[in-house]
């Protein structure tokens, strides 16, 4: 058990530092938008802009290889249904309050609703392209495509850097091969993070190595920045992106395994453990927390951007508290026993299951 323990202590520290990553992305963004100036939240999501959403695709296809071998109605419960839950659910709560309520058009929402059944929605787009990932890698796996053809048609998807104007597509093609690249490289991923834990010195090296290299490609000519916007320089150019991407999402392992190892930073497992939860709803509150600061007269954009994100991801937590001291919402964090399929754990009879 302690063991097991160890081995989930790192993957929850890495979901920690990943969602870190989204919520600085998306509050750099915005209060660059409305301020019309960078911070260094800018800088520092333009480092892990190789990295920042391949490294969590992969962390999501780390346990794959605990399910795929399901028979078909317990595998899509807990794979597909469970992630298009809570996509279906907050697209909803989305739309609604921002564009119903907030733009007064209801019209307008009922038309985005529909969209977005096709269409991944706003930043829930991952969830969604997590069940959408879910579903062709159990088809793959029906059809005992192996595992080199996978990874090299989706490589080759990658680098193409396809652009059809469809959301799903694209994202498909961008991200599938780091998915399936947790659920393959699954076992080296976590001997690596073992190796980490217990040496220190030699991990720390690997990561200042990285480090380095990284600013190096992210930060070289081509690089461009406004507030809205970031332009890496050679690390943008194909294949080498994908290089990165995979060497960045290697250090997040070995940073996160280094993490789990000190005591004082169990808070960010913790968060980690909560990751899906923050995910889902940090977006109204930090919506909320920018557009009151900016009202108040606070423009200067490191302290507008550092509040947003304190906002943004203590603000799903509190929710989500209350639903467990209430007993009320927990439908928002906790997949309720209807929205299983018939016959798998957590249908009618069974306890429900909790976003993470």
């Amino acid at each position: 058990m302690s063991d097991t323990r160890k081995r989930l202590d790192w993957v929850d520290m890495a979901k920690g530092l990943s969602i870190f990553l989204v919520v600085i992305m998306y509050c750099a963004a915005s209060v660059g938008e409305d301020t019309g100036q960078t911070g260094f939240l800018h800088w520092t999501i333009a480092f892990a802009m190789p990295f920042r959403m391949p490294e969590f695709f992969m962390l999501s296809g780390l346990f794959l290889s605990q399910v795929i071998d399901r028979p078909w109605r317990a595998y899509a419960d807990r794979r597909i249904v469970h992630y298009l839950y809570f996509y279906a659910l907050w697209a909803v709560i989305h739309i609604v309050f921002k564009i119903a309520l907030i733009g007064r058009d209801p019209g307008g929402a009922l038309g985005a609703l529909a969209f977005a059944i096709v269409e991944p929605y706003g930043v829930l787009w991952f969830i969604y392209m997590l069940g959408i990932f879910g579903l062709v890698s159990k088809l793959l796996h029906q059809g005992k495509v192996p595992h080199w053809a996978v990874l090299l048609v989706a490589a080759g998807l990658q680098i193409a850097s396809i652009h059809t104007g469809s959301y799903l597509i694209d994202q498909f093609a961008a991200y599938f091969v780091y998915f399936y690249g947790g659920y393959v490289f699954a076992p080296h991923l976590f001997a690596l993070a073992s190796w980490s834990s217990a040496n220190t010195r030699a991990a720390l090296g690997v990561l200042a190595a990285w480090a380095a290299i990284n600013a190096v490609m992210v930060f070289s000519p081509g690089f461009r920045m406004d507030p809205v916007h970031i332009q890496i320089g050679w690390g943008a150019l194909p294949i080498l992106h994908m290089i990165l991407a995979f060497a960045g999402a290697t250090a997040i392992v070995i940073g996160a395994a280094l993490l789990s190892t000190i005591a004082w930073m169990d808070w960010l497992r913790w968060l980690g453990s909560k990751s899906l939860v923050i995910y889902v709803a940090f977006v109204l509150p930090m919506g909320i927390a920018r557009t009151l600061l900016l009202a108040l007269g606070v423009h200067e954009p490191n302290i507008v951007s550092l509040l947003t994100m304190i906002v943004a991801i203590t603000a799903p937590l509190v929710l989500w508290w209350l639903t467990q001291v209430t007993g009320l919402g927990k439908f928002l964090f906790e997949r309720p026993s209807w929205a299983h399929l018939p016959g798998t754990n957590g249908s009618p009879r069974r306890k429900a299951i909790p976003a993470e």
